[in-house]
């Protein structure tokens, strides 16, 4: 992880939380991540579907979306050649950052992320490879480069869910092609494919999810 400063940051304020901080002691986390143009409650709405275990946090990406759109951004969307590599890191050392900065530490973290938070799970992953048991993405993908993460990860395989529509028209064909070829050799990977599904999740795939954090806490 760059040891650089940078001046994106998650605002601990904007932080959902499903249990209080006293409430959070000795229990395992589970991180949201929403995806492009949507905010932190977004993905929130998933928490009574998902196990009781985990603590849930859902974040609010550090970059306002530009106009018209009225929400937050992990990156820049729909950059030539894919999205910068900079900023995607920035915004995952944030996470780890933020998670630095918790008074009260979990015993486990995992990662949800949809879409653009879909790729920050992989990032994530990539960027501190022994902080994550595990991750979700949800109608995400794989950014494109080599990270210093990736040789550990290969090695490692931790357990990675990927969840994606038949007629999902947002992530480029590229970008499907690309995290398909990364995510067997850099995880140990479940997830399903679901007809008719455009860009979303839907109640399989929340039920899907549900059943994946179990067996992985």
């Amino acid at each position: 992880m760059s040891s650089e400063p940078t001046s994106t940051v998650i605002d601990p304020d904007a932080v959902i939380w499903s249990a209080s901080e006293a409430d959070r002691e000795g229990r395992p986390l589970l991180v949201l991540m929403h995806g492009y143009g949507s905010h932190e409650g977004d993905l929130f709405g998933l928490a009574p579907s998902l196990p009781l275990e985990p603590v849930i946090a859902a974040l609010r990406a550090p970059h306002a979306a530009p106009w018209p759109l009225d929400g937050w951004s992990w990156f820049t969307a729909k950059a030539e050649g894919g999205p910068r590599r900079d900023e995607v890191n920035d915004s995952a050392d944030a996470v780890i950052a933020w998670l630095d900065s918790l008074t009260v530490k979990p015993t486990s973290v995992g990662l949800l992320g949809f879409s653009q938070g879909g790729a920050m799970v992989l990032q994530l992953l990539r960027r501190d490879p022994k902080r994550f048991g595990y991750g979700l993405v949800m109608s995400g993908f794989v950014t494109p480069g080599d990270e210093p993460g990736d040789v550990e990860l290969a090695e490692s395989k931790p357990p990675v869910f990927w969840g994606r529509g038949t007629i999902d028209e947002v992530i480029a064909d590229s970008a499907i092609v690309r995290t398909t070829d990364w995510l067997p050799a850099h995880s140990t990977l479940s997830g399903r494919i679901y007809e008719g599904l455009g860009h979303g999740i839907n109640p399989q795939g929340v039920a899907d999810a549900r059943a994946f954090i179990e067996r992985n806490l």
